[in-house]
């Protein structure tokens, strides 16, 4: 028997490829604007992007400042005018929910251990985006839950995000609960907060300057079935 028998998977840039459904979204949201999308537009982009969700972690703005904001922002420093920025990030979101890419073949590894241990997606994404994609991947037919911020009334990494989560789980033990994702100040920020075990998806090899306790460090996420070791 598996030491954990709960594992929280993270989902952009975890089970799911964040940045080539980012990339897909802004295209086609500018496609639908007549803008061009010049290159340097998507990095421009995505750096402004994680700005604003670093900041919504912490508390800074507020999710509807968030999905605004980040497109004020990058229509100012591209210097263009007269964008509704309102349908574009409801044209851009809308896009973002309806295409997705498995990492790393999440979906078999989440199908091979699915019933060997209890498996829920944790997520800070816009409510109606996440549910779109984990239904159209087939995932939402896998895990045993999907706890997203919005609904839940908080965003990873507070506490009482977990605390939510914890709470709608079984036979919750944090003992034997395991949380896997790519951001440090997220997925094991939170992990460290709630007092669970941490796995972090590491697959560029990316430096750790922080001072989080991280049980666990992969590249692959298959490497999880070793860490749950369910021939013990």
């Amino acid at each position: 028997m598996s030491r954990f028998d709960t594992i929280l998977w993270d989902v952009d840039q975890t089970l799911l490829d964040f940045n080539l459904s980012q990339a897909y979204a802004l295209s086609e949201s500018f496609k639908r604007f007549g803008l061009e999308m010049k290159e340097g537009i998507l990095p421009l982009y995505a750096g402004i992007n994680n700005t604003y969700w670093k900041r919504h972690e912490l508390g800074e703005v507020s999710k509807a400042e968030l999905l605004t904001g980040r497109f004020e922002t990058l229509f100012s420093e591209l210097g263009v005018k007269g964008i509704d920025i309102e349908n574009f990030a409801a044209i851009y979101q809308k896009a973002l929910g309806s295409v997705f890419y498995f990492r790393d073949d999440s979906y078999n590894l989440c199908s091979k251990i699915k019933g060997k241990v209890r498996q829920y997606a944790v997520t800070n994404g816009v409510t109606s985006t996440q549910k779109n994609k984990l239904h159209l991947s087939g995932l939402d037919e896998i895990l045993d839950g999907i706890f997203i911020s919005e609904e839940i009334g908080y965003p990873k990494p507070q506490i009482e995000y977990f605390e939510r989560c914890f709470e709608r789980i079984p036979d919750f033990e944090k003992e034997k609960t395991i949380i896997v994702g790519d951001s440090l100040t997220s997925d094991m920020q939170g992990g460290n907060e709630a007092g669970i075990f941490t796995c972090w998806y590491n697959p560029e090899g990316k430096e750790n300057s922080t001072k989080l306790r991280i049980d666990y460090e992969i590249k692959n996420l298959w490497e999880v079935e070793k860490i749950l070791d369910f021939s013990s």
